[in-house]
């Protein structure tokens, strides 16, 4: 035989192998984000901030072609940069850049271009699209929190921090409490504290809003280790509302001490579960003035857990403010840090420069809010299981579909199976 095409016999029948089928790819539902892109204008806006200092008649792809091929390519799980190389005959990939993708020593030269003049016009950028997107609305809940990335090379401030124990880089995130909009992703040396440098970017970020909306209501909402002097100042200049974690001392230690001892012997003792919430006055050696505490004291039956915080929210319990507010951080900034981190590979910033690593997180946070807009059009459709997915869910059951292309002189195909399982839902995020 001149080609061997048998792969085995199984009962009566032969399993061949060869490849005269069509063009194939298997991620056929990018025109989804392609759509996205033309109608939201994500990467073309941000996009507008780097400055082009290249020999026009020696470009091949713009800063813009570049930023949403990395985009797209990561919206589909090629985290790197050399992924391109195994896509340059993709269907796909050619349809929707309408050129050979960029190699990676083009993605890279345009990741280490980025300086901090460029970084800084990019957040004032992303700051103000985010403002604009407030319209109509009387609150926003801005959640803050910070996630550690750990660093392998010699990357420019991957320092070692105490808390985390390693060599690390420290993610700033500010987030829509409602919505999950990234308000500003921010990145740290890796020996920064939690709330290093926030106050001020929190500043920012109310003033602009507030030149806006200037009676719209702000709630910051955060753990203990944004709990700080300066903090306490700007929320009263600024007419904020809080609820803010309390690391616990000495001085709230003896503050909680009776009541801790009563729910220790009346319910601890039988292993019963049981939760008391106090509140009082109290004023750190720091702090401009006092401020309204609670503490949470519980037994959960095998121990007990003692939890402080802060809150000026009218109107409201320390039970109201703790469950019915607080406690929704969790799904509303740590979880969408999860997604960040590990379903648009925020942990992947692995240039050497600094401020080339910052792009990465930029990059990382682009990809998020594109899938944050799939999340909305989801939320309309009548599938109601699709609208609890996150951000891997939708990669695997929607946008990793195989199909063909078929293109004429006009017109381009986009042809996926009529067994696909989701063919219903993608329709309707199609064309909505």
């Amino acid at each position: 035989m001149k080609t061997k095409n048998t792969l085995f016999y199984k009962q009566n029948q032969t399993y061949l192998l060869n490849f005269s089928a069509e063009e194939v790819s298997s991620d056929t539902s990018m025109f989804l984000a392609e759509k996205i892109e033309r109608k939201h204008h994500l990467i073309k806006d941000i996009s507008k901030s780097i400055i082009d200092k290249r020999d026009p008649v020696l470009i091949k792809h713009t800063y813009e072609d570049i930023l949403k091929q990395r985009v797209f390519l990561m919206m589909q799980g090629y985290e790197d940069a050399n992924d391109a190389n195994h896509l340059k005959n993709d269907p796909v990939m050619k349809s929707i850049f309408k050129k050979d993708l960029a190699s990676q020593p083009t993605v890279s030269r345009f990741e280490n271009v980025i300086d901090k003049q460029t970084i800084f016009k990019v957040l004032y950028g992303w700051l103000e699209r985010y403002v604009k997107s407030l319209e109509g609305r009387d609150k926003v809940i801005i959640d803050i929190d910070a996630t550690d990335d750990p660093t392998y090379g010699a990357q420019q401030l991957s320092l070692y921090n105490g808390y985390y124990g390693q060599f690390m880089y420290n993610e700033l995130l500010f987030h829509d409490g409602e919505t999950g909009q990234i308000i500003l992703p921010v990145l740290r040396p890796g020996n920064s504290h939690s709330n290093k440098w926030y106050v001020s970017i929190l500043k920012r970020i109310v003033r602009a809003i507030k030149s806006q909306y200037p009676n719209i209501t702000i709630i910051v909402r955060a753990d203990s280790g944004f709990s700080n002097a300066p903090f306490y100042k700007l929320a009263d200049d600024e007419s904020l509302f809080y609820a803010i974690g309390l690391a616990t001392n000495e001085v709230l230690k003896r503050r909680v001490q009776r009541v801790v001892t009563a729910v220790k012997h009346l319910y601890l003792s039988k292993k019963e579960k049981y939760q008391h919430f106090i509140s009082f006055q109290y004023q750190a050696g720091s702090w401009h003035s006092p401020q309204q505490c609670y503490s949470k004291i519980e037994s959960t039956g095998i121990g007990m857990n003692v939890r402080h915080f802060v809150s000026n929210m009218p109107e409201m319990d320390a039970r109201e403010i703790y469950f019915g507010f607080y406690v929704k951080r969790g799904d509303a900034s740590e979880n969408r840090i999860k997604e960040l981190k590990n379903m648009c590979f925020s942990d992947r910033l692995s240039n050497h420069s600094f401020w080339a690593n910052f792009m990465r997180l930029i990059i990382s946070s682009l990809v998020y809010e594109m899938f944050l807009i799939i999340k909305k059009m989801i939320k309309k459709t009548r599938f109601t299981r699709a609208h609890k997915w996150q951000i891997d869910n939708i990669r695997l059951y929607l946008l990793k579909a195989g199909g063909t292309i078929k293109k004429t002189a006009k017109r381009i195909y986009f042809k996926i199976s009529k067994a696909f399982v989701y063919k219903d839902l993608l329709i309707e995020l199609a064309f909505q």
